[in-house]
């Protein structure tokens, strides 16, 4: 391979795309170590207290719940970094992290609400309803669970607090910063770089259209309409499904409740091969590959079992 073919070829869809994962990740290290070196997230837990205290959670969870309206990457190089340092054990590593999927699922809202309304209008309110419902029911269920597993907390945070009131050391905050952060990105470069390349091939060599070609063609208990809204939003990106979905909502060939049930069969369907694609590389690179794979699995999951259980009862409500 010749510079030229990477520049004309590869730089726009894998050299380029990499590095901006690679930037994004730096910038949210460096953020996620500088806020620790500062002591803030006891500050920044405030926010999520009730919640934290009802799910025997630490301080650092609650931060990362925090941190999550903002930056989902940041949120998790907060918890990767915690465990490395063994402020929360590999338990609540994966609550905090299912934890965090409601807060992430706000993140999104806008723009799926903004896609969702022109395509099918009034069925968009329904279709983001139940997703957001959901989201609501995981967080619920993750508190209960957690809460029944985690110790409660006992320890003071006298301590921090004093330390707090104590002044800023800005320079010293940083310097502690930099100092973890190159060693950390070494080993964030280190496994995000070929585990996304490899995915980019296999995507590029079209091994993930056709498992999910494979997937699609198994649904044939379904009205062929329906079956088209479900493969474009798994084979393509969900704006597609959408798209099918106005077409045959605004001609009257289907109902809003053929189209919504379609659309969350979509959703189930397409979401965890989409995981894989986009969110598998990065994470690798902040919790390292085989707890990354953990993490993934076990989110996913959850995020289907809990659509499903939603669409299971939007079908029966509205037999």
């Amino acid at each position: 391979m010749t510079l030229a073919e990477v520049q004309t070829v590869y730089w726009p869809i894998l050299v380029w795309p990499l590095l901006k994962l690679l930037l994004a990740m730096a910038v949210s290290l460096l953020l996620a170590l500088f806020v620790e070196a500062l002591n803030w997230t006891h500050g920044m837990a405030r926010l999520a207290r009730p919640l934290i205290r009802l799910g025997h959670m630490s301080e650092v969870t609650g931060a990362s719940f925090s941190v999550s309206f903002f930056s989902g990457m940041a949120a998790n190089t907060m918890l990767s970094e915690a465990y490395d340092q063994g402020k929360i054990d590999k338990r609540e590593l994966i609550l905090a992290n299912l934890f965090n999927s409601l807060p992430t699922y706000f993140l999104h809202l806008p723009t799926l609400f903004s896609l969702t309304v022109p395509l099918i209008k009034g069925a968009a309110v329904v279709y983001v309803g139940l997703t957001l419902a959901a989201a609501f029911l995981r967080t619920v269920i993750i508190l209960l669970v957690s809460r029944w597993l985690l110790p409660a907390h006992t320890a003071s945070n006298a301590a921090v607090i004093e330390k707090a009131k104590d002044g800023i050391d800005w320079r010293a905050a940083l310097a502690k910063a930099k100092t973890r952060f190159s060693r950390k990105m070494k080993r964030v470069v280190l496994y995000t770089v070929p585990i996304y390349t490899a995915i980019f091939l296999l995507n590029h060599w079209g091994i993930f259209d056709g498992v999910q070609g494979f997937v699609t063609s198994k649904i044939t208990w379904f009205d062929p309409r329906l079956i088209s809204i479900i493969l474009f939003h798994v084979a393509a990106e969900s704006t597609a499904g959408l798209a099918a979905a106005g077409a045959l909502l605004n001609t009257g060939s289907l109902g809003q409740r053929e189209v919504i049930l379609a659309l969350l069969v979509g959703n189930v369907l397409a979401a965890p091969m989409r995981a894989v694609r986009h969110q598998f590389p990065y994470y690798a690179g902040i919790f390292r590959p085989r707890l990354a794979a953990e993490l993934l699995i076990a989110s996913q999951l959850f995020r289907v079992g809990a659509v499903i259980a939603l669409g299971v009862l939007y079908y029966w409500f509205t037999a």
